[in-house]
């Protein structure tokens, strides 16, 4: 790469997949005489992303999928070595839990949102599919460029119902907020571009919105867990880890930057939450941290479940919790249902999710009454008789963040501000996508752009 690259000291703030992934790919792009370090408060690396030991077997405890269409992580995968890892799921259905009773997931849906009232049917009451249904014949205002929360144009258009039994329990599962929190045009942009393009009503825009069909897995996996592709990247970055080490200032330096306590460094990529990003950037680019600043979290909990391997639990990958149900858990994966290379295991294995955005009460909760909660809700839901043989219980406070209306503007005007600071760039899951795929995608621009710079 050239004689200024040589020597190049590089921190990278955040150890998460999004931090991990910043350093393989400067690794690769830097060559072997770049010092690459890897700070993270944390005792470990991996962030959101943990592999526990459920009944003597690894499980993930975080994110336990990807979107499969993507092309991010099966790419990584294979770049490791490790493609005989990519698992998909058995290609069973979640089903609903709304008004006490398990509704079957409906059709053709964009997170949750109708292309059309039959498939609504059941799930929501008469009014409701007659609201759906005549949705196309009212007259639709949308300024192009606009963004709501999703839950004031679905209920606008479609009614509280379709918001809260079928939008509110996918939303939950993928940023653990509700159509309340999140905008449309971060969450559902092809929906907004339909919008802008003048769609006439929210059922034609949907329609357009609709990925094509496939017959290719939505979501992959990893079989031994995330901990596999985590641990190669980290040997493979061949940077020196500081952990249980928080970053706690940001600096210009006489030819670089001064990250504390590490100190000098040529270049930062900062791969950290919203808030320490936004603390870090505090006096190097005020306008940029005082808009990261405003970018809340959601918190949530996992509990893990081993049940006996003939526990009757449904064919289905998972339920979900419409909002105002009176249960405390939000959503169970049936991992053992959702995923083959699971259900040859010997114990039946669920995870039980708990926590949205704005209630992180379920936090201070102690393990034993977590696990209950679970049993209990889980019991109610299916109709078996649940006695876990053992369960283990985490905790994810602040793990991820709300795209709230507003959101692709705001990173956009934070993107900018960064973009004329040398040596600089940002990561992770607040930027473009919650998802691993986005974090991947996130970290391999951050890494290119330090490397052009480099060179």
């Amino acid at each position: 790469m050239g004689d200024t690259v040589d020597g190049m000291r590089i921190a990278v703030v955040g150890g998460g997949i999004s931090g991990l992934v910043a350093a393989y790919r400067l690794r690769v792009l830097l060559g072997s005489e770049a010092d690459i370090l890897v700070l993270d408060r944390a005792d470990r690396v991996g962030g959101i992303l943990y592999t526990g030991e459920v009944a003597g077997e690894p499980l993930d405890l975080g994110a336990e999928a990807f979107v499969g269409r993507r092309p991010e992580v099966p790419e990584l995968l294979r770049e490791m070595g490790l493609e005989t890892q990519l698992v998909t799921p058995a290609g069973l259905r979640p089903v609903v839990w709304s008004g006490g009773v398990a509704h079957a997931m409906p059709e053709r849906t964009l997170m949750g949102i109708p292309a059309d009232a039959e498939s609504m049917r059941g799930l929501v009451d008469a009014e409701t599919v007659e609201r759906i249904a005549g949705e196309s014949r009212r007259p639709l205002a949308w300024e192009p460029g606009a963004d709501v929360d999703v839950y004031r144009l679905i209920a606008d258009r479609f009614g509280a119902q379709v918001a809260e039994r079928s939008v509110d329990p996918l939303l939950g599962g993928v940023y653990a907020g509700s159509s309340r929190s999140i905008g449309v045009r971060a969450a559902l942009p092809t929906l907004a571009a339909a919008l802008d393009d003048g769609a006439p009503s929210l059922t034609h825009a949907v329609s357009v919105a609709l990925p094509p069909p496939s017959s290719a897995p939505v979501f992959g996996g990893l079989r031994d867990g995330y901990q596999v592709l985590l641990e190669a990247l980290a040997a493979r970055s061949g940077a020196k880890f500081v952990t249980a080490t928080p970053a706690t200032r940001l600096a210009r330096g006489l030819r670089g930057w001064v990250v504390d306590p590490i100190g000098a460094v040529d270049a930062v990529v900062l791969a950290t939450p919203a808030p320490v990003t936004a603390r870090l950037l505090g006096t190097v680019a005020p306008d940029a941290a005082a808009a990261l600043a405003g970018i809340e979290l959601s918190s949530s909990v996992v509990v893990a479940l081993a049940l006996p391997r003939d526990t009757a639990l449904p064919q289905n990958s998972g339920v979900l919790v419409a909002t105002g149900e009176p249960l405390r858990a939000k959503a169970f994966t049936l991992s053992s249902r959702k995923w083959t290379h699971l259900a040859e295991r010997e114990t039946a294995l669920v995870r039980a999710s708990f926590g949205k955005f704005g209630d992180d009460s379920t936090l201070s909760w102690s393990d034993a009454d977590l696990i209950t909660a679970a049993a209990e809700d889980l019991s109610t839901v299916t109709g078996v008789p649940i006695d876990p043989i053992s369960a283990v219980v985490q905790r994810w406070r602040g793990g991820l963040a709300q795209y709230a209306p507003g959101h692709t503007n705001r990173i956009a005007a934070i993107e900018q501000a960064v973009a004329a600071i040398d040596g600089l760039a940002l990561a992770g899951a607040y930027l473009h996508g919650v998802g691993v795929p986005a974090c991947v995608a996130s970290a391999n621009t951050a890494a290119r752009h330090i490397a052009t710079t480099a060179t």
